[in-house]
């Protein structure tokens, strides 16, 4: 059923013409060898970070059973709960929030007969207003949670449970509670695996083999999304048919995974060391954060790596197009282009004119939408900024599972051309340890008496 789903469907498309002139079609070709062996360094586990090669094959690897447990959960809050709030930081949230604001009505928060709780988020920052105002809200809702974390001591998600946990508590009494509360954790280890077997909580595992950002595709993405009242099913068979087509035998010509890796790695080796990812669909904000995510963490380290940005077209050209167009050329974009909308809104005749758009009469908006598009691209490409595209037919839960896995898979092809291990994250590390100690957490003492000497 799935292969017969794959070949009915057809798959998003990445051109990469437009970056040519700035580049040439022979320097990326010569990629070839590496990008090929780059491909068949990640499946067969000999490049570097090879532990954490579990997102590679997961879209095959999910079956009916886990889909439908996943489902039977979602269920459960979505019929007991007016609002569900998800717990997590970087990857543990993004690509939840991502799928859903990207498939929601954009005005969904203020529906009054909604089908499906809320979805709302804590534990990605540390503001003490954010924390009062959702506490505040959540006094007259019926919530549950989603807690996602691999150790259950990341501090902010950690501080957030904690806080939400004793709310909803005292709101639900600890046995009703309970059966509101699902954990997203490590399988064996950590503070909140101890504290679920503990409380009996419904619990989901991370594995040890998958690293946060390239989670969106395990229960930390799928559980959220699905309580969201998504097609979980959709979003993996359009990452399965990615995973097939960005496969260990899929040569660098048909691979689009390994022709997008060796583009950026080449417009980077020609000083491009910016790469804006540029959208004109106003859902698709979030893709860029998790985006941002996966690429800046997988590739900002030994002092090397493309720096992610993003912006939101065309509210962005009122901004930052000036910059863009003639700033520093130091860049390059990647676009993500939706074909075709869901819904048809078509510009009004007017018989005073007083605003000139008499000549759009007629025509759709996204026409309209679409030649901003058009005439933005060209305008930069004459301002030198070198234009990669990846089009989407719609935009759903099969385009964005595609769409999920193929950035993941470029990302490690990519990661390896550079040089670096896209799978770790050192650099993070540095500022927890600065906080902890001037927060006189016990076992910094060293630490806490060392900054303070400097501050």
């Amino acid at each position: 059923m799935i292969n017969q789903i794959i070949q009915d469907m057809n798959n998003i498309k990445l051109s990469i013409d437009k970056a040519f002139g700035f580049i040439s079609k022979e320097s990326v070709a010569a990629y070839q060898p590496a990008a090929d062996a780059a491909n068949k360094a990640l499946h067969q586990g000999t490049g570097k970070g090879s532990d954490f090669l579990g997102w590679l094959n997961l879209p095959s690897s999910i079956d009916e059973a886990h889909l439908s447990d996943l489902e039977a959960t979602a269920a459960i809050l979505r019929k007991q709960c007016e609002v569900v709030v998800v717990i997590g930081i970087g990857g543990s949230y993004l690509g939840a929030k991502a799928t859903i604001d990207a498939l929601s009505n954009s005005f969904d928060w203020l529906q009054t007969d909604r089908k499906n709780p809320v979805i709302l988020y804590a534990g990605q920052n540390i503001g003490e207003d954010y924390l009062y105002e959702l506490q505040h809200l959540l006094t007259t809702k019926k919530f549950g949670i989603i807690s996602i974390s691999k150790s259950g001591t990341t501090t902010e998600p950690a501080l957030a449970f904690r806080l939400l946990k004793t709310q909803l508590e005292e709101q639900q009494g600890k046995e009703a509670a309970r059966e509101l509360i699902v954990a997203v954790t490590d399988k064996a280890r950590g503070a909140l695996r101890t504290l679920a077997v503990q409380e009996g909580y419904k619990t989901y595992v991370i594995e040890d083999t998958i690293g946060g950002r390239y989670s969106v595709l395990s229960p930390v993405g799928l559980l959220p999304i699905a309580v969201a009242g998504f097609d979980i099913r959709q979003l993996v068979r359009g990452a399965l048919s990615m995973e097939l087509a960005c496969g260990e035998d899929v040569g660098f010509t048909n691979n689009p995974a390994a022709q997008y890796a060796a583009v950026r790695n080449e417009l980077y080796k020609q000083g491009k060391k910016t790469e804006i990812l540029v959208n004109f669909h106003p859902k698709l904000h979030y893709i860029a954060e998790w985006w941002k995510q996966l690429y800046g963490e997988s590739e900002g380290k030994d002092n090397k790596g493309i720096f992610p940005a993003a912006v939101d077209f065309t509210t962005d050209l009122h901004s930052m197009g000036q910059w863009i167009q003639e700033g520093e050329r130091t860049i390059f974009e990647t676009v993500i282009s939706i074909q075709e909308s869901n819904y048809t809104v078509r510009v009004p005749e007017d018989k005073a004119n007083l605003d000139g758009l008499n000549f759009l009469a007629g025509k759709r908006v996204d026409e309209v939408n679409k030649m901003a598009e058009l005439g933005t691209l060209i305008a930069h490409i004459d301002g030198g900024v070198p234009n990669l595209q990846i089009e989407l037919p719609t935009l759903n839960e099969y385009y964005l599972g595609q769409l999920f896995y193929f950035f993941e898979k470029a990302c490690g092809i990519s990661g390896y051309l550079l040089g670096v291990n896209p799978f770790d994250q050192p650099g993070v590390e540095a500022y927890k340890k600065n906080m902890f100690a001037l927060l006189e957490k016990p076992g910094f003492e060293k630490e806490t008496e060392e900054l303070k000497k400097r501050l």
